[in-house]
């Protein structure tokens, strides 16, 4: 009980620190998401992290701080019942953070394993997530989904993330990688492989979190 209190109040500093609004409700689903990870991990491997530490900071944290990015463009946009597509989205990461977040929006996260998209379609239950749909299906296959951010977490390389989930995007959507470093190598080979570029990199303060980490947004060329 203490550490989910201690948990609860990290959370809400973390949200704080980033500028998102958090509804006690919203930290509670968070807490019963993270609860369930490791839960499930113990079983079923969905992740490498064991710590609840780790798993807090680096999966959960992680993924809030995309947040105020990803609201920003749309609000400029003026899209509100945003269509959100999680490429390689394995334990739900970020996308179940982002339904929880942002119940106007359809978050719906894919992943060609079977057992991950079995607990992110247990958590939309579990979690009382209308918005959140789990697809076991490889991103190639599936038919084009027009949506306003594609977002990826550590699923590939920029060149391989682009070109396999590229038209998944709307002519004025984005496509955004979750990345560590600047990853310059990956930029070239974009460039080099594809039609689609870099378009800005933006620095992510990930709360607790000691280690860069950054957001590539990319744009087809015939975009540009």
């Amino acid at each position: 009980m203490a550490a989910r209190e201690n948990y609860g109040q990290r959370l809400e500093a973390a949200a704080g620190m980033l500028g998102l609004d958090m509804a006690s409700g919203q930290r509670d689903s968070l807490l019963a998401y993270l609860d369930q990870l490791q839960r499930w991990n113990r079983t079923y491997n969905l992740t490498a992290l064991r710590d609840p530490e780790q798993m807090l900071i680096q999966h959960v944290f992680d993924s809030l701080a995309v947040l105020p990015h990803v609201i920003n463009i749309l609000y400029k946009n003026t899209v509100e019942n945003a269509l959100i597509v999680d490429v390689g989205s394995g334990a739900g990461l970020p996308g179940v953070i982002m339904a929880i977040m942002q119940p106007g929006w359809s978050v719906h996260c894919i992943d060609a394993v079977e057992k991950k998209m079995a607990f992110v379609r247990q958590m939309s239950g579990a979690l009382h997530l209308p918005n959140l749909q789990a697809v076991h299906q490889r991103v190639e296959t599936i038919a084009p989904y027009q949506a306003d951010v594609v977002v990826s977490r550590a699923f590939a390389s920029l060149s391989d993330f682009a070109s396999l989930a590229g038209r998944h995007v709307a002519p004025k959507g984005h496509l955004l990688a979750m990345k560590g470093r600047q990853p310059s190598e990956e930029i070239d080979a974009l460039r080099r492989q594809t039609d689609w570029r870099v378009s800005h990199i933006q620095s992510l303060a990930v709360p607790e979190l000691n280690a860069q980490r950054c957001l590539v947004w990319m744009t087809h060329q015939g975009a540009l």
